[in-house]
């Protein structure tokens, strides 16, 4: 795609924020080769949530400063398919800034970068290449939670996730994909999370992993895998195996899920299933899911959420609804964008408490390019104190 771009001047304000290197001077033009395609995000967070309050304790209501947090980032990619004999590439810089909202709107953020309030780091740089019905993709990459139910990219923060990995995919059988990924560093997604550390999982061993997945079935897909980390648990091998089967018809869908987690002698092991029930009728969508764990939780290497069909909001702020849990949802498209309801009943037997969330999204496309949504989440029960959250984003693609 060949395009005429102002991108050299964004992209040093956004590395260098808060930084000594003084921004080049403006350039005018750049002609860009016509194997590159280039494009971007531009993302204005905001959330206030009256239990993660902070600051004066007298000012801890919603939408007071000291229980406000709110990011501005941008995000600027490039990826070409085929640099030369096949081997394509990609890259992504993302950076943050406050806008100055920390001097009297919020009191936190999101999202920082190299411990700072404003910043920038690379959030893919990436290699590609393949042949016939197999792919192969080294360097820093978003990984998929379909694929990858332990080690996925989040986007319901500012930015998502990544992974510094080797991911190699084939599809030579009938209605198949076999996917092998080697995972050795990952940044993490979650409230107030650096996103410019990169961790290693296991060291220097990392983390292997091994998915198939069939569609052989109309409309049933079948997907399975298992993960392995040599000396992880202390000085034991770590196995995952996990599991997913879904019919989906369109009006009606069924799907069920479960694994096993060995940590080896280092703690029991942890197992999980999951069963969800979908709907559609009239324009209304309708969902009830149920999951239990035991001896633990599950966990998603470099986010906060988990592959369970019952994530609500409340596991991506940090209030973990493990054990049983049921939750029921509904959504349909209304005033110009879609509403979606769902409450949760959670029974967490690791602190003897039950708890009831409700969540209310709406969400809209005001253009092509620009789309808003504002959410409101309710949380109560014997665990902590009666929540309200509201968060509003706005996003603009170019």
């Amino acid at each position: 795609m060949k395009k005429t771009l102002l991108l050299s001047v964004v992209a040093s304000t956004m590395i260098m924020a808060g930084g000594d290197i003084a921004p080049v001077e403006p350039v005018v033009e750049v002609a860009v080769a016509s194997g590159w395609d280039f494009s971007g995000k531009g993302v204005v967070y905001y959330q206030t949530d009256d239990l993660l309050v902070s600051g004066d304790a007298s000012d801890d209501g919603l939408f007071s400063q000291g229980a406000s947090a709110a990011n501005a980032g941008i995000q600027l990619s490039a990826t070409n398919k085929d640099l030369f004999s096949g081997i394509g590439a990609g890259v992504e810089l993302s950076g943050l800034a406050t806008l100055g909202l920390e001097n009297d709107v919020v009191s936190n953020v999101m999202q920082t970068t190299n411990g700072s309030l404003h910043g920038g780091w690379i959030s893919q740089s990436y290699l590609t290449m393949g042949a016939k019905d197999t792919s192969l993709k080294v360097g820093r990459q978003t990984l998929p939670k379909s694929l990858s139910p332990f080690a996925y990219s989040e986007n319901w923060n500012v930015f998502h996730n990544t992974f510094d990995s080797a991911l190699l995919v084939n599809s030579s059988l009938p209605n198949t994909t076999l996917v092998a990924a080697w995972v050795y560093e990952f940044n993490t997604n979650g409230m107030h999370a650096d996103m410019a550390q990169f961790n290693k999982p296991n060291g220097d061993r990392g983390i292997w992993m091994l998915t198939a997945q069939n569609k052989s079935i109309s409309n049933l897909t079948l997907t399975g895998s298992v993960y392995f980390g040599s000396n992880m648990g202390a000085t034991d091998d770590v196995v995952i195996l996990w599991g997913d089967a879904a019919y989906d018809a369109g009006s009606f869908g069924v799907a069920i899920q479960g694994g096993n987690i060995d940590h080896g002698s280092s703690a029991p092991d942890t197992s999980a299933f999951g069963a969800k029930l979908t709907g559609s009728i009239m324009g209304l969508n309708a969902m009830a899911a149920y999951s239990t764990t035991s001896d633990g939780t599950l966990f998603n290497v470099g986010g906060s959420t988990t592959a369970l069909y019952t994530e609500t909001a409340a596991n991506q702020v940090g209030v973990r609804n493990d054990e049983d849990k049921i939750v029921v949802g509904a959504s349909m498209d209304a005033l110009g964008g879609n509403i979606a309801g769902v409450y949760a009943y959670t029974d967490n037997n690791i602190a003897d408490a039950t708890d009831n969330e409700f969540n209310l999204v709406y969400s809209t496309t005001l253009t092509d390019s620009i789309n808003l949504t504002a959410a409101y989440v309710y949380l109560d029960g014997d665990s902590f104190d009666t929540n309200n959250l509201v968060r509003v984003v706005g996003s603009y693609k170019f």
